[in-house]
């Protein structure tokens, strides 16, 4: 498993292309990011190039898949975001679903699924993969619709196109639901990413209740060959986070 760091959790006040070198500096060949706009995307693609650190995903700009009135918004941003993604080299893009409207739930759940099939012409033209994530709706994202890894991996199944998949974050759902060893293996047909963090805080992982050398043990048995990103507040500050974890997850 490849490990991931998000420039905005531990280099948000550098340079993105600056960060990127950071990135390659303590030793890790992989980051993402959210907010692509204020970026230059080509910068990025040459630092990228140079330091051999691949930028596995970005955000797409819209969140709001469960209301069928923004979808042609929601579409638009996605086309727009694909644009950008192959522009700076990036194969992945992270969309939240948005809030639940109040509506049945089956009816979001259904414009859901219909928001991700009138994509598949943008993504087959673009290459890229988009990713919707469960979020907990306790601590981080009161209000959010999609909380349950269950019905984010039926969505996946029902739209059953190659380029949408689930970002499954391990810090949501140990919130949400725990059970995280198994909804994790016996679903790698629809995960792409994964992020982890400590709870309760969404700090370090090894300050969290939940063990990540067993966790990352095992999802290394089941064959996952995708990147764990490092979505996480640092306490010991970015640098001395960074180097804990290659001591305790690396070595």
């Amino acid at each position: 498993m490849r490990i991931c760091i998000p420039i905005p959790c531990f280099f948000g006040d550098m340079d993105f292309v600056e960060a990127i070198y950071k990135v390659k500096e303590l030793g890790f060949d992989a980051a993402e990011t959210y907010n692509w706009k204020n970026l230059d995307l080509q910068a990025v693609r040459n630092a990228c190039a140079d330091t051999g650190v691949e930028l596995l995903s970005m955000c797409t700009t819209e969140f709001n898949m469960t209301n069928p009135e923004m979808r042609q918004k929601w579409l638009d941003g996605l086309k727009e975001s694909c644009e950008a993604a192959k522009a700076a080299g990036v194969k992945r893009l992270i969309t939240q679903v948005g809030n639940d409207t109040g509506e049945e739930r089956a009816k979001q759940h259904e414009s859901i699924v219909e928001a991700l099939k009138a994509a598949k012409p943008i993504l087959d033209d673009s290459g890229v993969t988009i990713m919707i994530e469960p979020l907990n709706t306790i601590v981080n994202h009161p209000g959010y619709y999609l909380w349950q890894a269950s019905e984010a991996f039926d969505i996946i199944h029902e739209v059953n196109h190659p380029l949408v998949k689930v970002v499954y974050d391990i810090y949501h759902q140990q919130v949400m639901e725990g059970n995280i060893i198994p909804n994790i293996t016996n679903n790698l047909d629809c995960i792409a990413h994964l992020h982890s963090a400590g709870h309760p805080g969404r700090i370090e992982l090894q300050f969290g209740e939940n063990d990540y050398k067993v966790i990352f043990r095992a999802v290394d048995n089941a064959g996952y060959k995708g990147a764990c990103g490092l979505e996480y507040r640092p306490t010991l500050g970015s640098i001395e986070s960074l180097k804990r974890f290659k001591e305790i997850y690396m070595a």
